[in-house]
């Protein structure tokens, strides 16, 4: 097998959440490219039937199943759909998430935990639902941030807890279930992508950023798919309970 072989996905069977939007819609995509077939999941149902359409456009199957993955019976609901409809569950990517930017001392008990269900809640929903089912070989890539690691100058403590809390539950799963039942489990911490979050920030402060920044410049929403392709199949084979910064170096500043 060539190394340009390990990057391929055929006949794996890829859950994406937030598949409706932004960063979620590329994942789908290049998992569809690498040869996945791909169940999607996301609160609006007509934008993820133009997510399925653009996996479908690239030859590969795809389901579509209206998700909130901070319900658990939800979860459990795309997964049975993804079983029934395409056969298994090989990869999970834990993408879906809000954000909020409310400073500490007026931030609400609900802004907080809705935070917190979805981006950390949820996403575990969502990997004790595929747990359940996975084989060995498969593949948990959990969606971190930045600002799981580090701050960037707006009041985000629950989007920021949220996030640091996913990349412990990384480690934790990685250490439960690599070695008893061959998942394993990862996270990516994108730094500044455009996205529906990205949009919402105030004039200024992606410019502002940037002087953090060493590669002086956003994200393409490729180079975060190429490292996701890179920890769902048989490239990441090696590697587990790891954390990976795809950020231009803004950790490092």
């Amino acid at each position: 097998m060539s190394v340009l072989d390990l990057f391929r996905l055929d006949g794996k069977v890829a859950v994406v959440t937030g598949a409706s939007s932004g960063l979620g819609v590329a994942f789908a995509e290049a998992l569809a490219e690498a040869g996945a077939d791909v169940a999607l999941g996301a609160r609006r149902v007509e934008k993820l039937d133009e997510t399925r359409a653009k996996v479908e456009a690239l030859g590969r199957r795809a389901i579509a199943v209206a998700t909130d993955v901070s319900s658990p019976e939800d979860c459990q609901a795309l997964v049975d759909a993804a079983v029934s409809e395409l056969g298994r569950v090989d990869i999970l990517v834990n993408n879906a998430g809000i954000g909020t930017a409310v400073p500490a001392t007026r931030e609400t008990p609900e802004q907080f935990r809705q935070v917190i269900d979805v981006n950390l809640n949820g996403c575990y929903w969502m990997a004790q639902a595929c747990g359940r089912v996975m084989e060995p070989g498969s593949s948990i890539v959990n969606i971190s941030s930045v600002l799981g690691l580090t701050t960037a100058g707006l009041p985000q403590a629950a989007y920021a807890a949220s996030k640091a809390g996913l990349i412990g539950l990384t480690r934790d799963l990685a250490q439960q279930w690599t070695g008893r039942k061959g998942i394993r489990v990862n996270a990516l911490a994108p730094g500044f992508f455009a996205s529906e979050m990205t949009d919402q920030y105030p004039d200024g402060y992606l410019d502002a950023m940037g002087q953090r920044i060493p590669m002086g410049r956003k994200g393409e929403a490729a180079e975060l798919a190429a490292a996701l392709v890179f920890l769902a199949g048989d490239a990441g084979g090696y590697v587990t309970g790891q954390t990976i910064a795809v950020d231009g170096g803004m950790t490092i500043t």
